[in-house]
């Protein structure tokens, strides 16, 4: 997929909808469903990724005027090219999906599961620092079921990559209705930015929720009776 957004370019900012690139990422405006990636986005192998991200890190730090000679510096550009591509934007990769098996719903189980509390840790596309936070999820199974360790799987796969938060409630709830071929799908995710905390307005106690409720789950009924497991 490839990033068709226009920008208008106006010196040292782009503009998109009369906002500035500062004030979209201050403001959490995203641009689509899918996260932007250029359309040969995997011609280069990952261990050549990893060389030039290593030679670009190390630039950025010899212009902050660190010392790449010193011993606790001189692997950073290396690390942090490893972390970025095999940990915390291993999600960008498709070939890192989890692979999903479905099974019959033998027990004829008809109400709600719900897995809650699941933690991951993704990274805000607008400044690359840390999003940290829990996914619930629930489902009602429409003929078959999906083992729970892969809902966590699931998370974790849209969650390592530059993200928003609203795009990945909609990335891990979409999935799912693939998968499950039902639309009776919720997710609800409760998150702690650090561009907000650390960094901007430096509010260390605000947190952020969003929720998908589709088919069922889009009534109030299923929302309290949802909300009532997530709480208890």
């Amino acid at each position: 997929m490839e990033n068709t957004t226009q920008l208008k370019l106006n010196g040292n900012h782009s503009y998109l909808n009369g906002f500035t690139d500062d004030e979209i990422g201050d403001d959490h405006i995203y641009t689509g469903i899918d996260t932007p990636l250029k359309r040969h986005a995997f011609e280069m192998s990952n261990d050549d990724k990893k060389i030039r991200i290593a030679e670009l890190f190390a630039e950025i730090m010899d212009v902050m005027g660190l010392d790449l000679t010193d011993d606790s510096l001189r692997g950073t550009p290396n690390r942090v090219a490893k972390m970025y591509i095999d940990e915390i934007f291993s999600g960008l990769d498709p070939k890192n999906k989890p692979k999903v098996a479905l099974f019959d719903n033998k027990y004829k189980y008809q109400q709600m599961l719900v897995e809650k509390n699941i933690t991951f840790y993704s990274n805000c596309e607008h400044h690359f620092v840390p999003i940290i936070g829990k996914a619930h999820i629930a489902y009602i199974s429409s003929g078959k079921v999906i083992g729970l360790s892969k809902l966590n799987r699931i998370v974790q796969y849209f969650a390592k990559r530059p993200q928003v938060q609203e795009r990945l409630t909609n990335q891990i709830a979409l999935e799912l209705k693939n998968i499950l071929q039902t639309e009776d799908i919720a997710v609800i995710i409760d998150a702690k930015h650090l561009c907000v905390s650390s960094r901007g307005i430096k509010d260390d106690t605000s947190a952020t929720v969003t929720s998908y409720y589709g088919g069922v789950f889009n009534t109030p009924e299923k929302i309290n009776e949802l909300q009532n497991y997530l709480t208890n």
